[in-house]
């Protein structure tokens, strides 16, 4: 049975919920919500599985906190073989506005300090999608915004946006991280989806 792994960055622990650079984790829930699957705690994340028309997939939620994301990937990838074509990590991004995302075969980290962890131990060839959680903090204060929590306004914006990388995800398992791209990086820009406002 091919195997496949998805990853959602975060830190664990009540203080992190829902904050902007848990973005990864609450894609992931939203994914076991709506397969009506629950995460375990296991070695190095949270873990829950499922299958998709024969395909065995694997979420993973490290608990290793952002900075050693990495040894969770590379454990688990090593624990159930899989290759890491068939990894997809997702991440928070503030070079993105909110809602909008990136999805790529590889890459570089963009200074994102999960993605930089990965890397080092298992190169850049995996493929990602980062998920934009905006930029609009003063000089110097990024690190307050990444883990600052979500307003609830915020949250009504990702959340379409979330149940659209549930599909993605979906489409990366069935259908491979080449179609997936073409099919759905063009709705990549929250702006090219919406009406405008009045």
């Amino acid at each position: 049975m091919d195997k496949y792994l998805i990853v959602g960055l975060g830190n664990p622990g009540d203080e992190y919920a829902e904050t902007r650079h848990n973005t990864g984790y609450m894609i992931l829930d939203a994914f076991a919500k709506v397969s009506n699957i629950v995460f375990e705690d296991k070695r190095y994340g949270y873990v829950a599985e499922t299958s998709l028309k024969g395909r065995k997939v694997f979420l993973l939620k490290p608990t290793t906190f952002m900075n050693l994301s990495g040894n969770a990937v590379r454990y688990w990838l090593n624990k159930e073989n899989i290759d890491q074509k068939r990894l997809l990590v997702i991440s928070d991004d503030v070079a993105l506005p909110l809602g909008d995302f990136r999805l790529k075969a590889n890459g570089s980290n963009g200074g994102h300090n999960g993605l930089g962890h990965i890397q080092q131990l298992i190169g850049q060839d995996y493929p990602r999608l980062r998920m934009g959680i905006g930029n609009d903090y003063p000089h110097g204060g990024q690190i307050d915004w990444v883990l600052g929590r979500y307003s609830e306004e915020e949250k009504e914006v990702l959340k379409p946006r979330f149940d659209l990388v549930v599909e993605i995800i979906k489409s990366f398992v069935l259908a491979g991280i080449d179609i997936t791209m073409n099919q759905y990086n063009k709705f990549g820009r929250i702006k090219a989806c919406q009406k405008p406002q009045e």
